[in-house]
This record gives structure tokens, sequence and C-alpha cells, in this order.
């Protein structure tokens, strides 16, 4: 292992942003604070698209979502036009940074890093992530450690419903979640013969899009002097009280302590309705002409689409995937294989060229995923899209007078993701902080490094030229 160093903890806060947790919250977070004196650390790049899966596993694996196979949270089954199947552990063929130190005798604990439901075998203890479906499967590695978590937290939580109006409901049981995280986190420690600890706390980002809009006084939903104005910098107090915690159980002479996250966080604009956008634009059909549902929105899966004479249609989330009807592919596709390659660089220029709802220009961006990645396996869609650099969501439903919405389509949700989230690594012996600018797949390299492993992954080891 890299010189001063015997243990490594990896603290995953999901969405933190650079300039939040490095700047404006910085003051009252003084168990953060003080790490990042003798840290390496700033903003890191992360993955497209930047959510949650596949993000926290491209950071483990130094693999992209393609590689992985991975490019969010649901998939299309192979050329179905409705079909679809959830991400989980088992499609995750790569090996993590767990893995690699686990096959040098290392021992690791992991806690809810997504995807690791259901719980695949690891040199060491596994509690699975915010995909788990409930306490009452197999959530741990191994079986009997399950006794063990309900021993000392009661019910555990993997996560928590956050599109709600009842936030005073979503505020308790988020605090609640990582109270129980944190503790659980803290008693593995204590128990453990460990090298390695890395786990995901989800409420941040839980608690950044349920939030966000009383935080942020510029939000275009706003509620000034709301009773939830301080729900997101308190959080973030909370954290620095349980990192405070943690802390303590460690020697700081001999502990790498690194805080990562996935992606960033942002103030959501609105909701751009892309299947709305394709049908008015004559891409998509349906059977009766254009859908108008004020009362309710509709879902794509709800409505008689014509196969027969569509050429597109899409998904909604944080970033939208676009598919292609093609010909030979789809069950009724129209596209010619041939014209393949012009089709989709035609709808990719209408795309980029849709601006607000006021005629601004947006930055939209349009991404072909087997130009993006080494190789792109699996279920992938044809286009990825972030509409305006991510700051408005995609909306999925139909139904409406205009694509431009207000709200996200599928509940309450304030915030969208930004394209960079945070790394910041202390490092015993560092005498003093070195702010750096890095990417998600520079962490696998510099901490299998930390632990004497040598590697062939994409990204570069953020330590290397210090040890030089």
């Amino acid at each position: 292992m890299s010189e001063n160093v015997r243990k490594v903890v990896v603290i995953g806060l999901d969405s933190a942003p650079p300039n939040l947790l490095f700047d404006r919250f910085l003051d009252f977070l003084p168990n953060i604070r003080k790490l990042l004196s003798r840290s390496i650390y700033g903003p890191m790049k992360s993955c497209i698209p930047a959510i949650t899966i596949p993000a926290w596993m491209c950071m483990a694996t130094g693999k992209t979502p393609g590689e992985l196979g991975l490019y969010g949270f649901r998939h299309r089954k192979g050329s179905s036009y409705n079909d679809i199947w959830i991400a989980h552990s088992l499609m995750v063929r790569e090996k993590a940074v767990w893995d690699y130190i686990g096959e040098k005798g290392k021992k690791s604990i992991i806690v809810g890093v997504p995807p690791s439901y259901p719980p695949k075998k690891i040199n060491g203890w596994l509690v699975s992530c915010f995909i788990t479906p409930d306490t009452n499967c197999d959530y741990t590695y191994p079986k009997e450690l399950k006794a063990e978590v309900e021993k000392i937290v009661g019910d555990y939580i993997f996560d928590v419903v956050f599109r709600k109006e009842e936030r005073d409901e979503v505020k308790e049981k988020i605090w609640e979640m990582t109270e129980k995280r944190f503790e659980l986190v803290r008693h593995l420690m204590e128990t453990k013969d460990w090298n390695y600890v890395q786990f995901v706390e989800i409420g941040l980002d839980r608690i950044h899009h349920a939030f966000w809009k009383y935080f942020d006084e510029n939000h275009h939903l706003h509620e000034k002097n709301s009773k939830y104005k301080d729900v997101i910098p308190d959080y973030y107090k909370l954290l620095d009280r349980e990192i405070g915690k943690l802390l303590k159980l460690v020697d700081l002479d001999e502990t790498a302590i690194a805080i990562v996250s996935d992606h960033g966080i942002k103030a959501m604009k609105g909701a751009f309705a892309i299947n709305q956008w394709l049908i008015e634009e004559g891409l998509l059909k349906v059977k009766g002409g254009k859908v108008i549902n004020r009362e309710c929105p509709t879902r794509l899966d709800k409505v008689e689409v014509d196969w027969d004479r569509s050429v597109a249609w899409a998904w909604g989330g944080y970033y939208s995937r676009v598919f292609l009807n093609v010909k030979g592919r789809e069950a009724k596709g129209i596209i010619n294989p041939d014209d393949y390659g012009k089709v989709r660089d035609e709808i990719a220029e209408m795309l980029k060229n849709i601006r607000g709802p006021n005629g601004e220009k947006w930055d939209t961006k349009v991404f072909y995923p087997e130009r993006l990645y080494p190789v792109a396996k699996g279920d992938k869609p044809d286009m990825m899209v972030y509409f305006d650099n991510l700051s408005w969501r995609a909306a999925g439903t139909v139904g409406y007078d205009s694509p431009y919405l207000r709200e996200n389509d599928t509940g309450p949700d304030d915030a969208v993701h930004d394209e960079y989230g945070v790394f910041s690594l202390y490092l015993p012996g560092l005498e003093k902080k070195r702010e750096i600018t890095c990417t998600i797949y520079d962490f696998a390299p510099t901490i299998l490094k930390l632990f004497g492993v040598k590697s062939a992954l994409m990204g570069e080891c953020l330590i290397c030229a210090r040890d030089s």
C-alpha cells in the first residue's frame, strides 16, 4: 500500500455539487473542512449519462457506461417498443475496486453502492443499495449479516419516496434513513477486520430533488420564506456531524478518506415533453391525431401509437433516450437500415435546434452511444439527449398544449443533475490542500494505487505525480 496509508474509507454523497460542498456550505461543515485542509480535491466530471446508475459503477470499475452496458436505472428490452428491464448488480461483469483488492487478500465493507442488489460475493461484507425491493429479501453478503444489520438499526431503509407533496414526511424519513446508514457503517467499521470501506448515502440526492425550490431563490418555482428553506443546509450539517462521528473511529495518521459524488445538482428550469414534440414534428404518429389530456398526462405505452408510420419515440428522465423505428430491427420498423445514419443525423440537428419557451437558445447536446464509448454493449438507445445541458428534464408523457412544462411530469422534483460532482482525498502526510479537476474514471486507478495494485484502467492516478 502507498506510504503512510493502511486503510481507505470512501464516503459517497450522491449528487453532492462542488459549489455547495467545497464553497458555499463549507464554513458550517467543520469535519469536512478539516479533511479538505489536507486533501487533494476539486470538481469531478461525471460519466455520460450523469446519473446514479451507471455513474457509481463507472467510478468503482473505471469502465464507461457502454462497457458496462448500463445506460440508466431502466433499459429497453431488446427491440421492444414497451418492454423494459431494471438495472441490477448481476449485469455488472467488470471488476470493481473491492474485487481487485480482494484478490490481494484485503477485506472490504460495501454499503449502498448502486447497483449492488442482488448482493454478490465479496471478500468482506456488503449491504445492497437503493434498488433493493424491501427488507424481506436477502440484501447482504454474507446472508447472515442481515440479522446483524437489523439488530443494530431495526428496519433498514434503502431509499425514500421523495416525489410527493407530504414534504414533512419526506424530510423525516430521509433523516431517519441517513442516521441509520451511518450508524450501520460505523458498527461495521468497529466490529469487522477491514482494509477498505465504501458507502453511498442516497439521502443527499433525495433532499436536493425534494427541497431545491425552497432553498434556491432563483428557482422559477421558489417559495419565499417557506418553512423548508433551510432543509438542504440543515441536511449538510447532519452529514457533517455523522462524518465527524465516523472519523473518530479511524487513525488519520494511517487512513485515507475520500469524499465523492456520482454527479452534481442544479435547479430544474422545467421539463421538455419530448414525445409531445416528436408528435408535433410528425416523427411520432398516434392514432386519432394529437393527444390532449389536460387533467392527467398520459404515458406513451398507454397511447395507441401508429408504429407503421412512426420514425422515433423517446423516454423521459434527467436525460432523454431517443429510439428510431428501424426496419428489420423493430417489429414495425419503417426506416431503411441504409438511411439510418442520415435520419439519425437529421433528428439530432432538430433536437439541437430546439429553443426555449421564450425563444432563448439552448445548449442541447446529442450523443451517439457507439461514438461516445470504446464499446457500447447491451440495450443502448440510438441517441442520448441533454436538453439545455441538463437544465431541462425530459418528460416522456404526452397530452399537453405545449411541450414546455413548468414542473416534472412524474411528481414534485425541483432539481436536475449537473455534469460535475466532487472528489476529495485526505492523505496522511499531506501537509496542505491541493486543488485539482478530475474525471469519474480517475477514481479507481487512484484508490488502487493506495493499495499497491497496478491497473490498466482508462483514468489517471491522481496521486501518482505526488508519489513519483
